[in-house]
């Protein structure tokens, strides 16, 4: 071969291998009851897709032949453990990979015996999709509900029920309708947002690679064509910028640089960042990797940051953009599965491994378990192997973290014992402290819901919002007396803001009691219900992307405090709109002083009732000495 033709060969396989490299990467689990038959289906994509070896297939055959089977088992692919075989379950997680033209994948098949939730749990908690599979024999089983559950608990953007086994109903269509009819049903209680129904037969291989001529009533996508097509990383964040340090590199007195993987957000050379939990600022200077300097890092890109200034930095801390900080808390609430044989002990110190972070960790309180077959909460008193359930955490420092619904690499964390150094727990942190109870509780401000509903979850993120949007959502709330200038500064930084594209909501105290709280009168019980129904009304408007604009008197700092916990921290801020008595008496824009000298009306705040001033972290806005313009440019400094 001629020098020229051995360069074009190995320009060639480079160009292919580079192809194999920048294709996308499907990470995807299997679960289900016992004998649904995961197994044989991960077995039949990878043997009609020609994902296996020759030596494999033979080993099979002849291990198929010897166990008295007439038919070649797929299953033997990915059952690896001796104890598999012999009991022809899956025990534990099988990965296997593959590729096809179009995309690289990754499977974990998972157990489906209830002793090894675990291990579904471990399977999946890195999955972009999952394949529930439904005997369709025998329908909807608990086993079923249960890893449909788990797969909403853990966020799984996309789910897959294989109605399996069709060949054993004569390719029924009724049959077919009537199990997607009864998991719908049941999918209504849970927080999924995109589910495709596909019959298959794994044993004869309809649906998987190849369409078939069994089914023609079907019309949609194979399953392998499905799996190629579906949108890759829905799940990544790609607002809130997260980097978690792993590892400090100074090769030299020239260069110093934090290694990680950017788990959220992206970050360019120049962007402003603030170190957690020093709270020192810079600006990245570099982003380097072995291949060359990027100009932008995205989630799960690893990279090497380097800063402009000397800042100490170490494993553990967290880099993040200056104006957009995660929770920053040693107090949190989280849903643990328990992963080991010892039952969780309440008593017991246990580390919490948090991104690149290491802490000691209590369990402070344990709410309920949650029976993963009816999805009820029970009392317990500890969580034993593989049970789920709701719990409190206690750490010895504050850890950086987001609610696992918005940040799933920064809602995460694992449980270890600091005796044996094993995994027994892994949690994902929800946001705020904010337990359900129901109508007619007493002695907690905790959510209220009503009985028999099912929280119906967004249709569309608020993150997709704020992506289109071109900015965050945001709560500003305006509290003071009356008079103060709340309203006529919120109006005028509503039309600013307008005016600069913004998406925004004004919320005003006199307009909600008109219609939406006009029943509801000035007593301490009635500004408390105002407030709450306000706090939730402002929720709703937050997570549909708006800068939520809010001005009540709200005069009891608890109050606000309960609506506050609504939000994520950095989401949320008071503005105190305050002035001398004197200058509030002299506007009276609303005459509600002089009505009160008369005696007309009773509990005005700044008169015959007081107002709670809110704590340090309050935007404190003075308007005897700032006016409408100076305000307004002060509040949108936030922003």
């Amino acid at each position: 071969m001629s020098e020229d033709n051995k360069l074009k060969t190995q320009n060639s396989e480079l160009k292919t291998d580079n192809a194999y490299l920048n294709m996308d990467l499907l990470r995807f689990t299997t679960a289900g009851s016992v004998d649904d038959g995961k197994s044989t289906l991960i077995g039949r994509l990878l043997y009609d897709s020609k994902s296996i070896f020759e030596d494999q297939m033979e080993a099979i055959e002849k291990s198929s032949k010897s166990s008295g089977e007439e038919e070649v088992n797929l299953a033997l692919l990915t059952d690896g453990l001796k104890a598999e075989r012999e009991q022809k379950i899956t025990i534990d997680v099988a990965y296997r990979y593959f590729a096809t033209p179009k995309r690289k994948f990754i499977i974990a098949d998972t157990p489906g015996h209830t002793q090894y939730t675990r291990n579904m749990v471990t399977g999946a908690s890195t999955a972009d999709l999952a394949i529930i599979l439904v005997d369709a024999s025998k329908g909807i089983l608990t086993q079923s509900r249960r890893h449909a559950f788990i797969s909403s608990l853990l966020r799984i953007p996309h789910l897959v029920v294989a109605v399996n086994k069709m060949d054993l109903v004569d390719y029924s269509e009724e049959v077919f309708d009537e199990i997607v009819a009864d998991f719908e049903e049941f999918a209504h209680k849970l927080e999924v947002t995109d589910v495709t129904f596909i019959p298959i037969s794994a044993l004869k291989g309809d649906n998987v690679v190849e369409q078939g001529d069994k089914m023609d009533w079907y019309k949609g996508a194979t399953l392998l064509h499905h799996l190629e097509t579906v949108k890759v990383d829905a799940a990544d964040n790609v607002v809130d910028f997260r980097f978690p340090v792993q590892y400090v590199i100074r090769p030299g007195m020239h260069f110093r640089g934090f290694s990680g993987q950017v788990a959220s957000g992206h970050v360019r050379p120049g962007d402003e960042i603030q170190v957690l939990p020093s709270g020192l600022t810079s600006k990245v200077k570099e982003l380097v990797t072995f291949d060359g300097n990027l100009d932008e890092a995205n989630p799960r890109d690893s990279v090497t940051i380097t800063i402009e200034d000397e800042i100490d930095i170490s494993r553990g801390d967290m880099i993040v953009r200056k104006d957009n900080v995660p929770t920053i808390r040693n107090e949190f609430e989280s849903v643990v599965c328990w992963m080991n044989e010892k039952e969780l002990d309440l008593n017991k110190q246990y580390i919490l491994q948090h991104t690149s972070n290491q802490v000691q960790v209590f369990v402070d309180e344990l709410f309920y378990k949650i029976n993963v077959d009816t999805l009820h909460r029970e009392e317990t008193d500890t969580l034993e192997l593989n049970e789920i359930g709701r719990v409190k955490l206690k750490t010895s420092k504050s850890i950086f973290f987001d609610p696992y619904k918005i940040n799933q690499k920064t809602g995460s964390f694992i449980i270890i014992d600091p005796a044996t150094n094993v995994t027994v727990g892994a949690g994902m942190i929800r946001a705020g402290s904010t337990r359900s109870k129901q109508i007619g509780d007493e002695g907690t401000d905790e959510i209220l819901t009503s009985p028999n509903v099912t929280w119906e979850p967004w249709n569309i993120t608020r993150e997709e919002r704020e992506s289109r949007n071109g900015h965050k959502a945001q709560v500003l709330w305006f509290t003071g007396i009356s008079g103060a200038g709340k309203s006529t500064i919120a109006k005028e930084l509503e039309k600013e803001l307008w005016n600069d594209g913004k998406q925004t909501v004004l919320l005003d105290g006199d307009q909600v009691r008109h219609g939406l709280n006009g029943d509801l009168g000035f007593s301490p019980k009635d500004r408390k219900e105002n407030i709450r129904r306000v706090g939730h009304t402002a929720r709703l408007f937050f997570e549909h992307g708006n800068i939520v604009i809010c001005t009540f008197v709200s005069p009891y700092k608890a109050d606000r405090d309960a609506v506050k916990a609504l939000f994520p921290d950095t989401s949320f801020r008071e503005v105190f709109v305050t002035c001398s008595p004197e200058t509030a008496k002299s506007r009276d824009p609303k005459g509600l002083y002089a009505r009160a000298e008369k005696g007309e009306i009773t509990n005005l705040t700044g008169f015959d009732a007081d107002h709670e001033a809110p704590g340090e972290d309050a935007l404190v806005i003075d308007t005897d000495k700032l006016s409408v313009e100076e305000a307004v440019a002060k509040i949108k400094s936030l922003l």
